[in-house]
C-alpha cells in the first residue's frame, strides 16, 4: 500500500463553476461563502499554497443587501499616493456608480494577501441583472447558501 499524499497543483485539477443569486443576501455572508469557493476550502484536496479554487458567477450583484446604517456610514476609500488626495465615497454612492465594486472589495478582503489573490479574483464573475453569459459551463448552485 502506497502511503503518499497527492500534492495538489494546477495540472491535476478540475475546476467547477458555481452560480449564486445575490438578491437580498447580506454582503458579509455572501462574500465569505464566495471567498471559500474561490480559495478551494470547500474541496477535500485543499492546499493553502496552491490555487485550486473554482469559478463563481454572481447574478444580480447590484441587489445585495446591507444591514443597519451602512448605506450612509460605510466608507470606501482610495488614495492615489499624492499628499492630500484621499478619495472617499459612501456605500450608497458606490452602489449608484459601480454596484459590482461592493462585492468585489468584500471578497478581495477575505482572500489571502499574496500573489494568489489576483489569480483567484479573476475567477469571480459579477453580473448586473439575471442574465448568465456563462451558461455553456453548466454551473451548479453554490453549496453553502
Amino acid at each position: 500500500m502506497k502511503k503518499t499524499t497527492l500534492r495538489q497543483n494546477v495540472t491535476n485539477l478540475d475546476r467547477k463553476w458555481f452560480i449564486v443569486d445575490a438578491t437580498n443576501k447580506t454582503i458579509g455572508e455572501l462574500s465569505t461563502n464566495i471567498a471559500d469557493v474561490l480559495r478551494g476550502k470547500h474541496r477535500v484536496d485543499f492546499t493553502p499554497h496552491a490555487d485550486n479554487g473554482d469559478y463563481v458567477i454572481v447574478l444580480n450583484a447590484e441587489k445585495v443587501r446591507s444591514t443597519g446604517n451602512k448605506e450612509e456610514w460605510k466608507r470606501y476609500r482610495r488614495h492615489s499616493g499624492y499628499m492630500g488626495n484621499l478619495k472617499s465615497e459612501t456605500l450608497k454612492e458606490v452602489r449608484r456608480k459601480n454596484p459590482t465594486r461592493i462585492l468585489e472589495d468584500a471578497v478581495a478582503g477575505m482572500l489571502p494577501k499574496n500573489k494568489l489573490r489576483k489569480v483567484q479574483l479573476r475567477r469571480l464573475k459579477l453580473m448586473i441583472g439575471s442574465v448568465n453569459p456563462h451558461s455553456a459551463q453548466q454551473p451548479e448552485n453554490l453549496p453553502f447558501l
